[in-house]
């Protein structure tokens, strides 16, 4: 993919909400209000601005054991969203993993506990995301900290229930 079409990926996949917006930005923040949770979308907001992803939902242990090995390519508007059947200690690791990746560990009510940024490829070395963890968001390595994710933001997607700090309508 070239640079110009990573970043044309990246202009639908965030959502700013600062001063500054472009129009496709505005358009994008727009779609982002009228439009509510998909299976296959997440939505962050923090002090930062919005983004949301398209995801590839792992929510049975076989998928979540796969994620994303052996793929050399990860769209910059893409993910995946691991879900858990109840909040529990959870560790990744990047064994057959090829691309570089930011884990995104959420609570129960979809607020992120911890971002571990640029997990290295091919590292066997346990990444642990703490106690308490009903989610984790997997995106490319390095976007969590351009966009401004940190402990706190808040993620929107069904998977969350009603209880969530950013529940869907």
């Amino acid at each position: 993919m070239t640079g110009a079409a990573a970043a044309a990926g990246l202009v639908f996949a965030i959502l700013a909400t600062g001063a500054a917006q472009s129009s496709e930005q505005a358009f994008a923040q727009s779609s982002a209000q009228v439009s509510d949770c998909a299976e296959n979308r997440v939505d962050l907001r923090g002090d930062w601005g919005t983004a949301r992803f398209t995801v590839e939902l792992a929510d049975d242990e076989a998928e979540r054991a796969r994620g994303l090995m052996n793929r050399k390519h990860l769209a910059g508007s893409a993910g995946m969203l691991f879900v858990y059947p109840h909040p529990q200690r959870v560790a990744f690791w990047m064994e057959n993993t090829l691309i570089p990746l930011d884990m995104i560990f959420l609570d129960a009510a979809g607020r992120v506990k911890r971002v571990a940024a640029d997990a290295v490829p091919l590292d066997r070395t346990p990444i642990d995301g703490g106690p308490g963890i009903l989610a984790v968001l997997e995106i490319n390595g390095g976007l969590a900290a351009r966009l401004g994710i940190l402990p706190g933001t808040e993620l929107r997607h069904p998977a969350f229930g009603p209880d969530a700090a950013w529940p869907c309508n």
